[in-house]
């Protein structure tokens, strides 16, 4: 038994050597590599918790390291001469005394311009209506390093309630002079101005909403008169009648109210009639009068 077991043993290796033997002496091609995704690595990438699997075209690369982008040039914001010379205008704004170019500049961080920029900056600010030009008297020869700056404001030589009442006085009519002119040269002016209300020597006119000051009057404290806090309470209660009554008795007074609305009259007059045109008679017309030109005259012909 055991004996032909061991034959079938040995028959069965020697025909697997000899199949391994061919196998071994023929190459197989193999074929290129598919553009799709196999199915373990979608089975992968699933497992890793991506969900659906990506295109290759979706897929950003992340950079090995950030990448440093040029940055834009010095566009010269600020040193234009006109943007120098706003900035200029606000500093001396509030300054009481003349200053000169190299301290104007010292304010500006202007020290390390070229000098001709400086130049073309001081010829810019002479010709600037608020500011104003002081040339040096110890010079017979004015250059434009010469002279100090002073700001010169839309309202002159106001900057204190003398000043102000100064200016008033001195206008020879009616007008008022605006707030908003007035801060160009004195910044803090509202408190003085609630100072000389409160003394009746200037009326002024306020914003609704705000309460601030907006337009300024000259007054006379000698022409106010404090009235009695009782007569204020007894005027209050007094009651007035109302407009209707009001016309009614104008009327019966043969007087014409001012609260008579002329549209009324205009509504409550009849309409005038216009006269039709008489159409005109369309008929034969005939000339009399050339009746002796229009005879027929053929037969007398030769």
């Amino acid at each position: 038994m055991s004996s032909s077991l061991e034959r079938q043993q040995a028959s069965f290796m020697s025909s697997m050597s000899a199949a391994s033997s061919k196998l071994a002496g023929t190459k197989r091609a193999l074929a290129p590599p598919s553009p799709s995704p196999s199915v373990g690595s979608v089975a992968s990438a699933i497992a890793a918790g991506n969900g659906t699997p990506r295109k290759a075209a979706d897929r950003v690369e992340t950079p090995a390291h950030n990448i440093v982008y040029s940055q834009p040039a010095a566009t010269g914001t600020g040193l234009n001469i006109i943007t120098q010379v706003t900035y200029a205008i606000a500093w001396l704004r509030g300054k009481d005394e003349p200053r000169t170019y190299l301290e104007i500049l010292g304010h500006l961080s202007g020290l390390h311009w070229s000098p001709s920029y400086q130049e073309e900056f001081v010829e810019a600010m002479r010709r600037t209506r608020e500011i104003q030009w002081i040339p040096d008297p110890n010079l017979s020869e004015q250059t434009w390093q010469s002279g100090t700056y002073l700001h010169r404001p839309k309202v002159p030589g106001v900057r204190n309630k003398t000043q102000l009442l100064a200016y008033l006085q001195k206008k020879t009519d009616a007008s008022c002079v605006g707030v908003k002119e007035l801060k160009d040269g004195w910044p803090d002016c509202e408190k003085a101005i609630n100072e000389l209300e409160a003394e009746h020597k200037i009326l002024v006119i306020r914003v609704k909403k705000e309460g601030s000051p907006r337009y300024v009057w000259l007054d006379d404290p000698s022409l106010f008169h404090e009235v009695d806090p009782e007569l204020k309470v007894m005027w209050q209660k007094v009651e007035v009648p109302g407009t209707d009554t009001i016309v009614q008795r104008l009327k019966a007074a043969s007087q014409k109210p001012a609260s008579e609305d002329p549209r009324d009259k205009m509504t409550a007059a009849p309409k005038a009639e216009k006269k039709k045109r008489a159409q005109r008679r369309t008929g034969k017309a005939t000339n009399t009068h050339m009746e002796h030109l229009l005879k027929d005259y053929s037969h007398m012909k030769r």
